[in-house]
């Protein structure tokens, strides 16, 4: 637009808005213009006509030409001296690095000031940038792909950032495929290059449609000595997956990820799983491996489970006494005139317990657990309580039933909390709580009552299959850690196998001569170039004409073994560790890695064998996992993809705080354009579809 014969007037000092950085002030006989800079638009530039429109023309005209709007707000926050800049890195899903900016952590000092503001280089809208932050977003927080189609969700980002263009939640699959895609390929490099083995949990899923899952979860010991998992496959079984074919899905899924080489353990969620599936994928895999012969460190059982199936079977027998005191407890509390006489009786009866009835929820049975509990205590006010149903009236015996079932779930209770709560729930924890449960289960047996003794009979027969599975693991890896060593394993088994306790003792310590000798020759071979770290061992040599081709590898294994053996006697030998409540296993491991070079590579592999698979929210459910509705409607490939991208996602480096700085940052350049078109966008009265 033409602006000839208009002479420029000189901005006065007044006009301290930033808008005005983008507009020149002319005037024209007495009527005052704002002119646009970069479009030469005239608009009204008189002090009573305010700068809204000058802000909602300069939206219109970013729109056209994309113009950096990072400056319109910068001269304002050019009042604080100290800023933090945030630097212009990408992502690497392969836009150009100049155009965005990638959300980092930012981090305060201390004597930073909370007024301290954000000095924002180059923040241009991106529209494919955006639409990847919505696909982490619903990734991460296992949002439904409908939401963006939802219409809230749509008002938001029209408000927010008038220059999103929605799309429909068919196109934001894609988005997450895509970033499944690139998010495996990093764990597939970061597997390949791990110099330890891997442990493998397998667990089984479900779903309100009563449909069926294989989740595999890879656990291990990085090189950094910290404990890690990934979910490596979320499978969704259908008909044709039978039990026998199991074995077959679980393989396919391990040489997918070129890791069949690298196993060391496997932990099952059922110790009823059918031990043909172990032997299977054991017929499958190498042979030429550092494990025991007998093959028990390859083959585990969740402990979480085996004793959450001791309780089940504690529950089921004492089913009618706890009917009978959820019904009391709820004819207690259908009203406060019953809860006051009930308190009274309670206080002339010398009860003086300050805890109040509670209404178990059937499906959690820690729950079950503090109703009975509690219910114990009153035992004196119920049998006192004259208009209680007599139906729901409980015999001396079976209050001492309860009772004792009570001190059972409260056992267990207290062992499952130090599992699921544990932050670093390494191998070497677990032998002392299970061997408590097993003493604990021997003194149950020997009670005078039939009812309680059948019932520890029952249990105790479950738990031995479970023992004689995983006691040889359960006690390596605590012989590994060196607060206890061989001592702890001398100890509990004096208490469990009384007279034949030196026997027992002995297969242990036999067990891990065995297994520390197969690592001392995996190493020397390593060291020689003929081996890779994590996998199996090799073969001789393929040239019919060395004559001498296993001359070499007895040589490295005899001359090997008088060392290692050595190394582990070392280890043995030396006085234990001091216990303290700030002992940290692998720190101890990588410390005394120069030391012990060989008998760390094994620790290493052990302690990061999961031991018990239950998550902590899921400890106490007698359903087992299962899978939201919203997930179980979704194909299998997004449904696998989806879960396992959201756990890698918050499993890397610096986990929740990385990605919540990742939205939160991304959110702010946003709110840059929010703020900028705040007056107009938001009293616009028609609909902004």
């Amino acid at each position: 637009m033409e602006v000839a014969n208009e002479s420029a007037i000189k901005k006065p000092k007044r006009l301290t808005s930033v808008v005005w950085n983008h507009f020149e002030r002319v005037r024209k006989a007495d009527v005052c213009y704002a002119v646009c800079v970069h479009c030469n638009k005239k608009l009204s530039g008189s002090s009573n006509s305010g700068t809204t429109h000058l802000r909602n023309h300069l939206m219109r005209c970013l729109k056209r030409s994309n113009y950096d709007v990072s400056q319109l707000l910068a001269a304002k926050r050019r009042k604080k001296d100290n800023t933090l800049t945030i630097a212009n890195i990408s992502y690497d899903e392969g836009q150009r690095k100049e155009d965005y900016i990638k959300p980092t952590i930012v981090k305060y000092e201390q004597d930073q000031r909370k007024d301290e503001v954000f000095n924002l280089g180059s923040s241009r809208f991106d529209q494919e940038r955006s639409r990847l932050d919505l696909a982490r977003m619903i990734i991460l927080h296992g949002y439904p792909l409908a939401m963006v189609e939802h219409v809230g969700f749509k008002v938001f980002v029209k408000n927010l950032q008038p220059l999103f263009d929605l799309v429909p939640n068919s196109t934001i699959e894609l988005f997450c495929m895509e970033i499944y895609g690139k998010e495996k390929q990093k764990v597939y490099d970061m597997l390949s290059k791990l110099q330890g083995r891997i442990n493998l949990a397998v667990e089984m899923w479900s779903s309100p449609e009563n449909s069926n899952y294989l989740c595999l979860t890879a656990h291990y010991i990085d090189d950094d000595w910290k404990l890690q998992k990934k979910i490596l496959n979320f499978v969704t079984l259908d008909s044709s997956h039978t039990e026998d074919l199991l074995s077959e899905v679980i393989m396919k899924c391990l040489m997918d990820w070129d890791i069949e080489c690298k196993l060391f353990a496997m932990t099952f969620d059922d110790c009823s799983t059918n031990d043909d599936i172990v032997l299977r994928i054991k017929e499958q895999i190498s042979e030429n491996r550092p494990r025991l012969s007998n093959g028990q460190l390859l083959d585990v059982r969740s402990a979480a489970h085996i004793l959450n199936s001791l309780v089940q079977d504690a529950v089921e027998a004492l089913q009618v006494v706890i009917q009978k005191i959820r019904g009391s407890v709820r004819y207690v509390k259908s009203s406060q005139s019953i809860q006051g006489k009930f308190n009274e009786i309670a206080q002339q009866t010398g009860i003086i317990s300050q805890k109040s009835l509670v209404l178990d929820c059937p499906i959690r049975w820690n729950s079950t657990y503090v109703m009975l509990e509690t219910a114990v205590e009153y035992r004196n006010a119920f049998c006192h309580l004259p208009e209680l149903d007599p139906d729901l009236a409980l015999s001396d015996d079976e209050w001492e039933w309860a009772s004792s079932v009570t001190g059972y779930l409260k056992l267990f209770i207290e062992i499952i909390n130090v599992f699921s709560g544990n932050k670093c729930p390494t191998a070497n924890i677990y032998f002392p709580e299970i061997c408590h449960v097993h003493i604990q289960l021997i003194e149950w047996c020997k009670s005078p009552d039939n009812f309680l003794s059948s019932l520890a009979a029952k249990m105790k027969a479950k738990f031995d299959k479970y023992w004689s599975k995983c006691s040889l693991a359960l006690a390596v890896a605590a012989i590994l850690d060196p607060r206890f060593k061989m001592k702890l394993v001398e100890y509990y088994y004096s208490q469990i196998y009384g007279s034949t306790a030196l026997e027992r003792i002995k297969e242990v310590s036999d067990g891990i001569k065995e297994l520390f000798n197969a690592y001392s020759i995996c190493s020397t071979l390593i060291d020689e170039g003929t081996a890779l770290p994590g996998s199996s061992l090799p073969s001789s040599s393929n040239d019919s004409r060395d004559r001498l081709k296993g001359f070499d590898k007895f040589l490295h294994e005899t001359a090997q073994s008088q060392s290692a053996i050595s190394d582990l006697e070392k280890y043995l030998e030396e006085a234990v560790f001091p216990r303290n409540c700030d002992f940290n296993i692998l720190n101890w491991w990588r410390v005394h890695t120069p030391r012990y070079p060989i008998l760390s590579m094994m620790a290493r592999d052990v302690l990061g064998t999961p031991m018990s698979t239950v998550a902590q929210e899921s400890a106490f459910n007698a359903g087992g996992r299962v899978l939201d509705s919203c997930r179980s409607s979704l194909t299998a490939d997004t449904r696998q993809a989806l879960i396992c991208t959201r756990d890698w996602l918050w499993m890397q480096s610096d986990g929740a705080c990385i990605i919540f700085d990742l939205f939160a940052q991304s959110f702010l350049i946003h709110y840059i354009y929010l703020t900028i078109s705040y007056s107009y966008y938001c009293n616009r009265p028609q609909s902004i579809f």
